[in-house]
């Protein structure tokens, strides 16, 4: 139940983190439009990247909650500290620990938030966003797309421009290899459509490699036989980190059952999951902040602690991920460890501060 405490101090840091997450989301999108400009042709217009921009609202909000939560916290708790109403609260006999529980509140509703939109909205948006930006630069046309998605299945490399929600797939290039790893035909369709046990194309030349001639032939319709489903298609047409718990789950398995490397989707699989605890964790971090060496500064000079924080949690957490593949440690540590630091930093400068 939340008391008159709770709210208000809910209040204060949700204010703050919606106002972080505005520019930091704003600072991006002008990034990414900037970066993105230099795509634009006939095919790819501007209003296709603003589509494509929209579109990729939910994965920021998603990608910068961690780092607004704890800007957010340290700029609302500090404010409240600068006012002295922190001092008010420890006078009228509010312990520490009860505030920290005030704090925690509204920082475990936007976990779940994150956590929402992570599972639910940012799987189905970021496959809307990679599907239609792959189709207005690919025209139809083999490998015109460099944002495509590349898989391999047994002695074929396969590159599909783009998958829709329907599941149906568009400009599918197969390259077949023999035992000897030689080029041996190529085939592009310009469509298919999932049907059972694999895939009805539609539109295909295909090339066949001799050793002193290639024959050409085309076809208006072929069965292709795939473990590819439209569910799994849907999984690697975006970025691990944009993939929901049980795609990062379904598509780890299917991956060793190829006998592929899966410790990229392990590790985005870890790291989602955790991503409510890391949370917590860095918004206790702020919370011991404020409570210690940030009680007396300004606002300015905590959000440059914000920044330097999040990103030494950010960064150790892109420096365990390939060390865990290196050295041959669980993937589970190496998103747990920078957790479990911040935890018990924001642990003992909370004890010295009380």
């Amino acid at each position: 139940m939340l008391t008159r405490l709770d709210r208000y101090v809910a209040t204060q840091i949700l204010s703050a983190v919606f106002v972080i997450l505005l520019v930091v989301v704003g600072l991006d999108i002008i990034f990414e439009f900037v970066d993105q400009a230099a795509d634009l042709n006939e095919r790819y217009q501007i209003s296709d990247l603003l589509y494509y921009l929209g579109l990729r609202i939910p994965s920021q909000l998603y990608e910068f909650m961690p780092l607004a939560s704890l800007i957010g916290a340290l700029v609302g708790l500090g404010m409240l500290a600068s006012h002295s109403e922190l001092t008010v609260m420890r006078a009228a006999g509010i312990s520490i620990s009860r505030i920290v529980v005030s704090v925690l509140k509204p920082a475990l509703f936007l976990a779940v938030v994150a956590l929402l939109l992570g599972e639910f909205v940012v799987p189905k948006t970021e496959q809307i966003a990679e599907s239609s930006r792959a189709l207005a630069q690919s025209g139809g046309k083999a490998l015109q797309s460099k944002h495509g998605i590349w898989h391999r299945q047994d002695n074929e490399f396969i590159h599909i421009n783009a998958v829709d929600l329907e599941g149906t797939i568009y400009g599918v290039t197969r390259f077949k290899f023999d035992d000897m790893n030689r080029l041996i035909g190529t085939s592009f369709a310009e469509e298919g459509v999932f049907s059972g046990d694999g895939w009805d194309l539609k539109q295909i030349q295909s090339t066949q490699l001799f050793d002193d001639r290639t024959q050409v032939d085309q076809q208006a319709a072929e069965h292709w036989v795939s473990g590819l489903t439209p569910t799994l298609l849907s999984v690697i047409v975006v970025e691990p980190v944009d993939l929901s718990i049980s795609g990062l789950w379904s598509y780890t398995h299917y991956l060793g059952d190829q006998g592929l490397n899966a410790t990229q989707y392990k590790l985005a699989f870890w790291s989602k999951v955790l991503q409510p605890a890391g949370i917590l964790a860095l918004v206790l971090v702020a919370i011991s902040f404020v409570f210690g060496p940030l009680r007396s500064v300004s606002v300015g000079q905590r959000v440059i602690a914000g920044v330097v924080v999040g990103l030494i949690f950010k960064f150790s957490q892109d420096l365990l991920s390939p060390a865990s593949a290196i050295l041959g440690f669980t993937p589970l540590l190496a998103s747990l460890i920078p957790i479990v630091i911040c935890f018990l930093v924001g642990l003992i400068l909370l004890r010295r501060a009380s």
